[in-house]
């Protein structure tokens, strides 16, 4: 393990008494060497070689030397920032994917219903399309194990479908109305992972705004989202809508491709610098496409990273109207550093800085990644998603727009029009069934029961004038009640509007993906809804 991985012998000192720690598991009687000056020396070796030494050779009982540096790996990292992570070589391909163009798998979206895998969709020109794996189908044996019951997880599910490119999986499914078990042997292949969710216009006051969902920052996400430009302004989109709720980041240089879309030539976007880590700017080489294109960028409480660049460069030029609540107040940068066997770390070697020279970083201590992840948590309790009023940002330092408008930092991006949630409909019984989802089973599984029928219907909107007029509300609340949520007319009643539109929406998601998805449940969104009423005001 290289010795400049550590922060210093004091934080291993710390780790539970244990004094050791290779980030890297060669053989303890290694030799290092460095050259200085074009001559080759031997790396003296420090205590924790010394120690690591002692105890493969020299311990009473033979020991794991191995599986006890995958254990301090991980003490160790919990002693620097939140973000910060050490990733074994187990899981570092499922984490890299994440952010990835592709991955190899059978290509389906599945859903764990009743502890069982159901096929949600079949991704189009995925392996499983051409074999005749279908919609609804229940997924209960992988190469001839069992695949069913309460140990079943989203990540088994991922590690038992996913695999190499060109290897084969045997699945058995079974399928409504038939008592058969359908069996399937598919052979994996390249399955596209988007970027952008949803693109659509929205027609209000005879304008054409074009709305775009961006969902993480990965590989291919700056490809995606200006094609997806294109596609509206060739629809005769005039103002556009950037979607980053929910968008917890990724690649920083996404973001900045995506911004200089928008600046003017020389804009500053962001820039970044660390102890060990030069000063970096990103500035906008004018070759904007939609640099005069009105603007409007939706942000929410999981807005982070690369999405606060995209947001924080918009705001500080003063070319976009931020809208939603705060972000998430994630400024620093990561690095992955793989090691030779097979597993990495993602250290924070830099903090990023918007271009009026906020960072956005919300405070933490080192070591203390529990109480950081409650921060959110602490924000719901205290009021902040409701009432602007209710926003407490640690940093009282004041900074400068390009136009001289007053921005601040040390806690995320806080929108130029702030829309708390609406709770004029909720009611007990509507928030206890979407805590526990029982909103979506229902929908998957009427989905299930109506699949034939509800197949006619190829776009949402005449999917959901059909299901506004059938009455499902009765068969939810029995399902409801079945699952131990007693009715309440006089609740049901006010919060029925909310109801009927979450659980219309997924049902269209269910049969047309999220392409349908989005323009349904958008058209009600309070965020959305201000958006286009900035941008209508600007006509």
């Amino acid at each position: 393990m290289k010795k400049y991985l550590f922060p210093t012998l004091t934080i291993v000192c710390l780790l539970l008494g244990i004094l050791i720690g290779n980030a890297v598991s060669n053989k303890v009687n290694a030799q290092r060497f460095y050259i200085q000056n074009g001559q080759l020396f031997q790396q003296p070796e420090s205590k924790v070689d010394q120690l690591l030494q002692l105890m493969d050779q020299a311990y009473v009982d033979e020991i794991d030397v191995d599986s006890i540096t995958e254990d301090v790996m991980k003490e160790l990292i919990k002693r620097l920032d939140p973000h910060s992570a050490y990733i074994p070589k187990e899981d570092l391909e499922m984490v890299n994917s994440e952010l990835s163009a592709s991955f190899s798998g059978i290509g389906v979206q599945f859903s764990i219903q009743n502890d069982t895998v159901q096929v949600v969709a079949v991704i189009s020109g995925g392996p499983c399309e051409g074999v005749g794996v279908l919609a609804g189908d229940k997924i209960v044996m992988v190469n001839d194990s069992n695949f069913t019951g309460k140990t079943i997880t989203n990540e088994k599910v991922m590690h038992a479908l996913r695999g190499p490119k060109g290897s084969k999986v045997k699945i058995c499914v079974m399928r409504s109305g038939s008592d058969e078990v359908y069996e399937f042997t598919i052979t994996r292949g390249d399955i596209p992972v988007h970027s952008v969710d949803a693109k659509f216009i929205i027609e209000e006051k005879g304008q054409k705004i074009g709305f775009v969902r961006v969902n993480r920052f990965g590989e291919n996400t700056y490809d995606e989202f200006i094609a997806a430009l294109a596609s509206l302004k060739g629809q005769g989109a005039t103002a556009y809508i950037v979607d980053l709720r929910e968008n917890s980041g990724g690649y920083m240089d996404q973001a900045i491709k995506m911004a200089n879309e928008f600046l003017s030539k020389g804009d500053l976007i962001v820039y970044s610098e660390g102890r060990a880590y030069p000063r970096y700017e990103a500035r906008a080489n004018g070759s904007g496409r939609f640099q005069r294109d009105s603007l409007v960028v939706l942000i929410d409480n999981f807005s982070a990273s690369a999405s606060e660049i995209f947001a924080g460069a918009m705001q500080d030029n003063d070319r976009a109207t931020i809208v939603g609540r705060r972000s998430f107040g994630k400024g620093l940068v990561q690095q992955q550093i793989p090691f030779a066997d097979g597993s990495a770390v993602r250290l924070t070697v830099a903090r990023y800085y918007t271009p009026s020279g906020r960072s956005i970083q919300k405070p933490y201590k080192m070591g203390e990644g529990e109480d950081y992840a409650m921060d959110l948590l602490n924000r719901f309790e205290h009021g902040e998603f409701y009432s602007a009023d209710s926003v407490q940002i640690a940093d009282s330092t004041i900074y400068y727009t390009k136009k001289g408008r007053i921005v601040r930092g040390g806690g995320g991006i806080m929108p130029d029009v702030f829309v708390g949630r609406d709770t004029t409909l909720n009611t007990p019984y509507f928030n206890i069934v979407v805590n526990r989802a029982y909103t979506y089973q229902f929908a998957y599984q009427y989905t299930d029961r109506h699949r034939k029928e509800l197949s006619q219907y190829t776009n949402w909107q005449s999917l959901e004038k059909h299901l506004l007029q059938t009455n499902w509300v009765p068969e939810f609340v029995a399902f409801a009640k079945e699952k131990g949520v007693e009715p309440n007319p006089e609740q049901l009643a006010k919060s029925k509007p909310l109801l009927v539109r979450l659980v219309n929406a997924y049902i269209v998601r269910n049969m047309l993906n999220d392409k349908g998805f989005f323009p349904l449940f958008e058209r009600d969104d309070d965020i959305t809804k201000k958006a286009v009423e900035i941008l209508n005001e600007r006509m």
